[in-house]
């Protein structure tokens, strides 16, 4: 375990003597890597630090994080079990999207994160973290419904869900969310041999 912390500061330590996103390095707090058990079997993944995150350098610890937290509970398992992290690992500015050039900048550093941790599956957290694995993705149609994805040589198993927020703004999304969560459960039990 401390073997896979230590690659993974490295890695950080590497985006930041690059100058990884400059543009949005220079604006942010921190760069935010990750979060969690670094040789977790379930990695789940966001898109974007929000201000929370920003000031304590961990992902989804504000609003989002809270209930993210609830619904790893609902499934049997706790932050400690897991590793979250994000695509990109700066705040962008106002809480905007992050654009396809930042997200494409960070892309190898997350596929090094992966290789590092080799999770038994991936957990997209809301449509925007999905389609970078999954490009057809529909969120609407395909949230909970895990399929094979290849990155870099590596066969990893994906299954995009809703972000959390998505139920914070709208109460019915909750118990669907909840849902999916418990099927995540299952899925790594099927997929221990991958």
């Amino acid at each position: 375990m401390v073997h896979n912390a230590v690659r993974l500061e490295h890695l950080s330590q590497e985006m930041v003597k690059k100058g990884i996103c400059t543009n949005l390095a220079d604006q942010a707090t921190q760069l935010v890597m990750g979060d969690g058990n670094p040789d977790a079997d379930i990695v789940f993944i966001g898109e974007a630090p929000g201000k929370k995150e920003d000031q304590t350098g961990r992902p989804f610890v504000g609003a989002s994080g809270k209930f993210l937290d609830q619904m790893l509970e609902a499934a049997g398992l706790n932050r400690e079990d897991v590793y979250i992290t994000n695509i990109v690992k700066y705040r962008p500015p106002n809480n905007r999207d992050p654009t396809k050039a930042e997200k494409a900048e960070f892309w190898p550093y997350l596929v090094k994160q992966l290789e590092i941790i080799q999770p038994n599956v991936i957990v997209t957290l809301g449509r925007h973290s999905g389609i970078n694995f999954i490009p057809d993705l529909v969120i609407s149609r395909d949230h909970g419904q895990g399929r094979q994805v290849v990155l870099d040589k590596k066969t990893y198993f994906v299954v995009p869900l809703y972000h959390p927020a998505a139920a914070l703004y709208n109460g019915s999304m909750r118990q669907t969310l909840i849902d999916d969560f418990k099927l995540v459960q299952t899925y790594l039990n099927s997929h221990k041999q991958l």
